[in-house]
């Protein structure tokens, strides 16, 4: 028994010990990536089309389309896409093309669809109408200063660039679920990704932002490739690497409104986005838990007290720090109460848990109000 007991509290201590280590490295990401800076471009910049897929009337829709209409940029032109005549999202498109009558401004109403994924049908009908071969595709929840198309169109006057991406906050309504699922971004996946691109990884691609120029597109036989697939980010960033180009994540973090109405709606968006890593990376998705902190540490704590009091205890204030931190740093200056969804941090890390168990077990998920289903090669089918 005492063998027992030790083998036990020696895991316990190990659990602890990967908490700590995972939770302090993926802050120093964070504080690291917070003191990169690089200047504008000193040369001319060239023409850009922005391509902004539009679905229903998200709360904030017309400002944060309205940020891109105002860019600090010399020449540009926005299109907007919607598949149905009936979308709200219209209206807002043309209260934009009537505020801004000097600004080139293309509503393109398409039902066609070319796949299973939305977005990237509406994107396939929008670029008939793209006047220029700079290239930038958003997400309508995307709110963006002045600054924005400068920064992310700049790494592509470098031949040997393919694409340009941005990391990007979470931006919460005063719903409870919605600041839930502004946490996750904000503090588990963010840091996630900026802790990969500390060691050396450089893949990452967000639709949130996808920049490249139209002979890339071209190169890699244009998006209908990816039209059925769930991570089609990450797909396109595929298609431009295996041309021997770079990917860029750029310095720009630009905010993304989040609205989650249910609990319902919060647990169906984060086990779509859990699938998805689940479908990119089979193996080590099973490894993921090493990232939950805050519980791994709780269990290490239980399981390690009684023998390793000391040591356990240093362990587990040691993540409860960085943890914190993680929490607070997005906030500062960021424009939100810096305690005001303090109390929310044991749910928001107990829920991650809970829906990347559950994602082991299901391959449906819901999207814009269908069913899909979607396999190990990442290609969605549609429910009945």
């Amino acid at each position: 028994m005492v063998i027992v007991h030790l083998v036990i509290a020696t895991f316990g201590v190990a659990s602890l010990t990967l908490a700590a280590v995972y939770a302090s490295l993926a802050l120093v990401a964070v504080l690291v990536w917070r003191t990169r800076h690089t200047s504008g471009p000193a040369v001319k910049l060239p023409s850009v089309t922005v391509l902004k897929p539009l679905c229903g009337a998200e709360p904030g829709l017309y400002e944060n389309l309205r940020s891109f209409c105002r860019q600090d940029y010399p020449q540009f032109q926005i299109v907007f896409g919607v598949g149905d005549a009936s979308d709200p999202a219209i209206a807002a498109a043309a209260r934009l093309k009537q505020e801004f009558p000097a600004l080139p401004i293309d509503i393109v109403v398409d039902p066609r669809q070319h796949g299973h994924n939305r977005k990237i049908s509406s994107l396939i009908n929008m670029l008939k109408h793209a006047r220029h071969d700079m290239l930038v595709m958003a997400d309508s929840d995307a709110f963006v200063g002045p600054d924005y198309l400068t920064s992310v169109t700049a790494p592509l006057l470098d031949k040997k660039v393919g694409l340009v991406t941005c990391l990007y906050q979470g931006e919460p309504t005063q719903l409870i679920w919605s600041r839930l699922g502004a946490m996750y971004i904000n503090e588990w996946y963010m840091p996630s990704v900026l802790l990969a691109w500390l060691f050396g990884h450089r893949n990452y691609v967000s639709g949130q932002t996808l920049c490249l120029r139209r002979d890339t597109l071209q190169a890699i036989g244009g998006l209908l490739g990816i039209a059925n697939h769930l991570a089609d980010d990450y797909e396109l960033g595929q298609l431009v690497s295996r041309l021997g180009l770079r990917i860029v994540l750029s310095s720009y973090r630009l905010k993304a409104e989040h609205h989650e109405p249910t609990l319902d709606s919060l647990v169906s968006h984060e086990l779509r986005w859990m699938r998805t890593l689940y479908v990119l990376r089979p193996r080590s998705f099973r490894f993921i838990f090493l990232s939950f902190s805050l519980p791994l540490a709780l269990l290490g704590l239980m399981l390690g007290a009684d023998s390793f009091s000391v040591i356990a205890w240093s362990l587990f204030q040691l993540t409860v720090t960085a943890r914190l931190a993680l929490h607070f740093v997005p906030r500062v200056r960021g424009g939100r109460p810096l305690f005001a969804d303090l109390w929310l941090l044991p749910a928001r890390d107990l829920l991650i848990c809970w829906v990347w168990c559950r994602s082991f077990f299901t391959s449906r998920f819901t999207w814009r109000g269908s069913n899909f289903g979607v396999g190990a090669d990442g290609i969605m089918r549609k429910l009945t």
